[in-house]
């Protein structure tokens, strides 16, 4: 009896000793997470996150020459100021852009759509610039420092015959709906006429179509500033009897001079000027 109370009492003991941990199981990170799961608590240090007075100045000096350029209050200039490349590159290839597109295609359309053009006797129209206001060239600007080269005619030409640029989708939807409503449109570019054929196949790749002329640069043009060449060509758009309602391009010399539309806008382009 004795051997036998004393093999239960061995056998409770290692019972418990087996049972005990199960209950009370130890606290280890692997264990009291998978449990009882605690936020996770990260304290991050901002300070490399804010720019430098020194780049905040740059990029407030560089906001600045942005929109002198844009409001036409710049003496002219051939290529972007050196410090601000990297300032023009971000806002070409982010959002900036591309907002200041759209607020300029949204406000376009606003005017369009209160016009009355039932009584135009198909003379009401619209004028379009083609590059850069129609047409991207980007792709050539970002091998070409968007505008931190001195502009060059030759390599330009040669992205010019590839017929590649790519539409600027906002435009595109104004050029849509203003031909929906019933605008003749008549796209008049500082291309030169040897470029005929090429800009016209890129434009209707680019989704483009039923334009009622496309005008470039003859050779008694050459030697005109964007503006007289581009007024000229307006004032015998008006001599035939059309009335510019609007125009379109990312150029001042695309909208000023003789026979300015009834509204003209602006689109953005920090890259490059012509007078």
């Amino acid at each position: 009896m004795d051997f036998s109370r004393r093999s239960i009492t061995i056998s409770s003991l290692i019972f418990l000793l087996t049972v005990l941990p199960l209950a009370f199981p130890k606290e280890t990170p692997s264990n009291t997470d998978h449990q009882f799961p605690r936020p996770l608590i990260l304290e991050i240090n901002e300070s490399h996150l804010k720019k430098s007075p020194a780049a905040e100045e740059s990029e407030l000096q560089c906001t600045s020459w942005r929109v002198a350029a844009e409001a036409n209050n710049l003496s002219p200039w051939k290529k972007i100021p050196d410090e601000c490349a990297d300032y023009v590159k971000e806002y070409m290839e982010y959002k900036g852009y591309e907002i200041d597109l759209q607020r300029v295609s949204n406000e376009s359309l606003l005017y369009a759509r209160t016009l009355n053009l039932s009584c135009s006797d198909g003379k009401f129209s619209w004028v379009f610039d083609v590059d850069e206001t129609l047409l991207s060239n980007l792709p050539y600007y970002v091998d070409h420092g968007y505008g931190l080269e001195i502009f060059d005619s030759e390599k330009f030409d040669v992205w010019v015959e590839k017929g590649e640029a790519p539409a600027l989708k906002s435009s595109l939807k104004v050029y849509e709906e203003v031909l929906g409503l019933g605008f003749k449109v008549f796209l008049l570019t500082g291309r030169n006429e040897r470029f005929q054929n090429i800009t016209a196949r890129n434009l209707v790749r680019a989704g483009f179509r039923n334009w009622d002329k496309l005008i470039l640069r003859s050779t008694e043009d050459n030697g005109k500033t964007a503006t007289k060449y581009k007024s000229g060509k307006r004032n015998e758009l008006v001599e035939e009897g059309y009335k510019i309602l609007g125009n379109s391009g990312d150029q001042w010399s695309d909208l000023l001079g003789t026979s300015i539309s009834e509204r003209s806008f602006k689109l953005p382009n920090p890259m490059y000027y012509i007078p």
